[in-house]
């Protein structure tokens, strides 16, 4: 295993983990705009833990693309307007 996949794994790791915190739902939760948002947001953990695991069980490549695709689910999210997240900086992509 490299060190660049192993270094890169544990940078998107922190994004996600930054990027959960950052996001904060923009619709109430009871319409169908803050339901997207409450499923994008479980989708976003969800793909974290799964990453976690990965990673646990040395397998990088899993925990890699569990990592992006987390992050893509809160960035889609952020896209449509169902998050808050901060214009400035490198956790979004809006």
């Amino acid at each position: 295993m490299s060190a660049e996949l192993v270094e890169k794994t544990n940078r998107y790791e922190r994004l996600l983990s930054e990027a959960l915190d950052a996001a904060e739902i923009a619709a109430p939760t009871d319409t169908p705009m803050g339901e997207a948002a409450v499923d994008c947001r479980e989708m976003a953990r969800s793909y974290l833990e799964d990453g976690r695991h990965f990673k646990d069980e040395d397998d990088f490549v899993n925990a890699l693309a569990s990592f992006s695709y987390g992050h893509a689910w809160l960035d889609a999210g952020a896209r449509i307007g169902v998050f808050d997240v901060p214009r400035e900086g490198h956790l979004f992509t809006v």
